[in-house]
């Protein structure tokens, strides 16, 4: 402690959490974090003085200065315990109160400067007003002790003896159950006599609380005692029918149960558990509440389908027309899908077929799932995993518990009603975890083909074979999927439509689905083609097919509402009336740079709802060589951006740039669209080509778009997401796309379209690229270059800085 003046001190600080000390009370409490073991040794080097002070919410570990009480006390260390896992219990007398007037620091401990702050005692002790007080406070702390049992005698003893207005007011605040913010407005009201007119007011709540909470204890006690009275004469009630021979209905309950077991297919120590649980129900009272549980649980183990299996009818040729009627493109989808069941016809006893359809939302996954099993005259049923944290969803719960029920799995059997249905598990991605257990680790024993031929739900407690259930799933990533569960599973992808599926999906499936049912025909309602394509560029944006069953279905109100209004007796759509009904265009289609620009190349990106055109501009400017980059650019694109210009350096001479740019220019790598995340490793050569464009002040073909990484020797490396990156420079009106070398076997699945509009050039090097996407300006041409790449050696720097200079 170091003591600035008489009033005011500096001093270690320790926030408490939950608790608040008064001046003359003594507390004990345990210290784990860093900083209040800082402080703690701080202060007993020091004096032994620390002040305490509550901070406004306890769950916060490291609190702020603003979220600590300005008023606490300042207490003196009796002793210090070490106890188990590096915590100290400590115990503090408190001394006078304190007002923090500044937090001098906060690391490693709370540094405070703390003035006295005195109570302002303008009443004696002895006075009227002081005295009624007194005497009500009493009379409800005697009401406190008569409620609250737990209250000691010497708490009692020493509250009836004193009559000193203070400390009665900080001696019962600090020992009954009150709020932390109740609490610290005591200790912070400096009167003494409006001190006691709180704790009256708080400790008159806290009374009628505690008699509100015996009479209710007293009510559940009346309540158990009636049960027990009841659970006799229900007895009784038992024998004496049996006397009668009235027990002949459990008697027969029994015995169908009984009959049941016997024909099942399962096991003999799953008979025998059986049996053993009906024969226990005959045993027992039949309202008793464990005769309800065991009846439950037979229910819903002989309702599971041991005996019902369906039979596989598989056509090929039925199936290939089936899924070409009901899904459009998804060449390879159907193609797996295909090959699946051809495996089964040839096999029809192998395990272990898990598929997993990745893609984005309203690509199809869920229906493709329905497809299957209609291709393969299998029942279906289907599991949403998306939010499950709990093991138990997955495993079910024990029997034991009220309100126990079986998993999600055996739940599903249950529903298909036979032991081999497609169970699609839905949304797998999305399984959290939490102190309940985790579900995905519960999912690993149901796709493991080697273990799930004896699953054992909780709740069923006897096995049951998903051998031959074929499970498939979907999510829409595959990064929050554990690796032990993604190696189970067979991944297939679906990538998001193109333009031109969208376009036949909305004609061949979702119009007629919206106009049955809004109860439009063809002769009321048309819409046509152009309108078609217009609602896909410009009024939706995504990877699937949902917002544009959506806007296909407001259409079909906004017609329903004219043709019964009497307006029109045909609605007709068409591009050019479509605002009428959906207004404003939201979305504008990319389109490519007007002219030949410097610094500025068009690159390729992939998002979640298909491709995009990516501008990369770059701009150069008199400076230190400080390099700026801007348009919300991740790590990724960030070390993109590093790597080209390390490149730059290193090829400067050979790229007709002055090889000092990084001393005397500023360069600025800026992408639009600031507000929009943007991150991934394909926009190397784009920044590349940019910065030499921007050096050498060399214009770049506006009709080139490029995707790509780029590494310090100028080699071009791999992306991904190339169909819908070349469908996007297709649709702004691209005429050429460089992709890296390694990406060419990838051009098969690029639509036809695509290639017939837009040239491809494979690049391996840098090079490629820069001779394509620059437009080199000859007077920076040596003679007899061949405007890609020129020689220069050392000794001619200056010579190409004062050209770049002078261009």
């Amino acid at each position: 402690m170091y003591e600035i003046d008489e009033n005011t001190v500096r001093m270690p600080m320790l926030a408490l959490r939950g608790l608040v000390l008064f001046p003359n009370m003594i507390l004990h409490f345990d210290v784990g974090r860093e900083k209040s073991i800082a402080a703690l040794n701080k202060a007993m080097n020091d004096d032994q003085y620390i002040y305490l002070v509550a901070q406004k919410d306890i769950r916060d570990d490291d609190p702020q200065d603003y979220e600590i009480y300005d008023v606490g006390v300042v207490a003196q260390i009796r002793q210090i315990l070490k106890m188990p896992g590096d915590s100290l219990r400590v115990l503090v007398e408190g001394v006078y109160r304190g007002h923090t007037k500044e937090i001098v620091s906060t690391s490693p401990y709370l540094d405070a400067v703390v003035e006295k702050m005195p109570l302002n005692q303008t009443t004696k002790a002895g006075s009227v007003a002081s005295q009624a007080r007194m005497r009500t406070l009493k009379e409800l702390f005697e009401e406190y002790c008569y409620l609250y049992a737990k209250v000691p005698k010497e708490i009692i003893l020493n509250v009836l003896e004193t009559e000193d207005p203070v400390y009665i007011v900080e001696y019962i605040a600090g020992n009954i159950m009150l709020k932390v913010e109740q609490k610290q407005k005591i200790l912070e009201q400096s009167s003494a006599l409006k001190r006691l007119d709180m704790l009256i007011k708080y400790l008159d709540q806290e009374n009628k609380v505690l008699a509100l909470e015996k009479d209710i204890y007293a009510k559940v006690k009346d309540q158990i005692d009636e049960n027990q009275r009841e659970y006799y004469l229900r007895e009784q009630m038992r024998a004496i029918s049996e006397e009668l021979g009235e027990g002949e209905d459990v008697q027969t309950e029994v015995e169908d149960y009984q009959k049941k077991i016997a024909a099942l297919e399962v096991d003999e120590e799953s008979r025998e558990k059986l049996f053993k649980e009906a024969d226990r129900l005959y045993k027992m009272p039949s309202n008793s509440h464990e005769a309800a549980v065991i009846r439950s649980w037979l229910d819903v183990c002989l309702d599971l389908p041991f005996n019902d299996r369906t039979k596989d009818k598989i056509d090929i040729a039925k199936a290939q027309k089936y899924l070409d009627k009901e899904h459009y493109g998804l060449k390879k989808i159907k193609q797996r899908i295909l090959e699946l069941l051809a495996v089964r016809v040839m096999a029809p006893d192998i395990k272990g077929q898990i598929i997993c359809l990745v893609g984005p939302p309203g690509v199809g996954k869920t229906s493709i799932a329905r497809s299957i099993a209609a291709t393969m005259g299998r029942k279906y049923a289907r599991v949403s995993l998306g939010g499950v944290r709990d093991e138990s969803d997955i495993r079910g719960h024990r029997k034991t518990y009220i309100g126990a029920m079986p998993g999600r799995i055996i739940t599903a059997i249950q529903q298909a009603g036979t032991r081999n249905p497609l169970i699609l598990l839905d949304e797998i991605d999305k399984m959290g975890n939490d102190f309940r257990g985790d579900p995905s680790a519960a999912m690993l024993e149901v796709l493991d083909s080697e273990q799930n031929n004896a699953f054992r739900d909780h709740y069923v407690e006897i096995p049951f074979d998903l051998s031959e259930v074929l499970f498939l799933t979907t999510a829409n990533t595959l990064d929050t999927i554990p690796a032990p569960l993604l190696d189970r599973m067979e991944v297939i992808e679906l990538p998001s439509y193109t333009r031109e599926e969208k376009f036949q999906i909305a004609k061949r499936h979702l119009m007629p689905k919206q106009m049955k049912r809004h109860g439009l025909t063809g002769k009321n309602f048309k819409l046509y083609d152009d309108a078609i394509y217009d609602i896909i560029d410009n009024y939706t944006r995504e990877a699937g097919v949902r917002n544009l069953e959506r806007v296909v279905g407001s259409l079909c109100r906004k017609a329903d509402k004219r043709l019964v209004a009497g307006e029109m007796t045909k609605v007709n759509i068409r591009d050019k009336n479509i605002e009428e009904y959906l207004g404003a265009k939201k979305y504008k289609p990319e389109k490519i740079l007007d002219t030949d620009e410097v610094g500025v190349v068009t690159g390729l990106a992939w998002t979640s709802v298909g491709g995009e055109t990516m501008p990369i501009e770059v701009a150069v400017m008199e400076g230190s060589g400080k390099i700026e980059l801007t348009g919300s650019l991740g790590d990724v694109m960030k070390e993109s951006a590093k790597a080209a210009i390390s490149y730059v350096r290193s090829r400067a001479g050979d790229l007709l740039i002055d090889p000092e740019f990084y001393k005397n220019r500023d360069i600025h790598i800026h992408v639009p669209e600031g507000a929009v995340p943007k991150d991934g490793p394909s926009a190397g050569v784009t920044m590349c080509t940019a910065i030499v464009s921007a050096l050498s002040n060399t214009p770049v073909r506006r009709e080139v778009a490029m995707t790509g990484e780029i590494t310090l020797r100028g080699r071009v490396l791999p992306i991904g997401g190339l169909r819908e990156k070349t469908m996007a420079a297709y649709a702004a009106g691209v005429k050429t796309v460089i992709i890296p070398q390694d990406n060419v076997p990838d051009l098969e699945q690029v639509d036809d379209v695509v290639k017939e509009a837009v040239k491809f050039i494979p690049a391996a090097k840098i090079d490629t690229v820069l001779s394509n996407a620059l437009i080199r300006n000859p007077a920076l041409v040596p003679a007899g270059d061949d405007g890609c790449k020129t020689n220069v050696k050392l000794g001619e720097k200056k010579e190409i800085k004062n050209r770049f200079i002078t261009q």
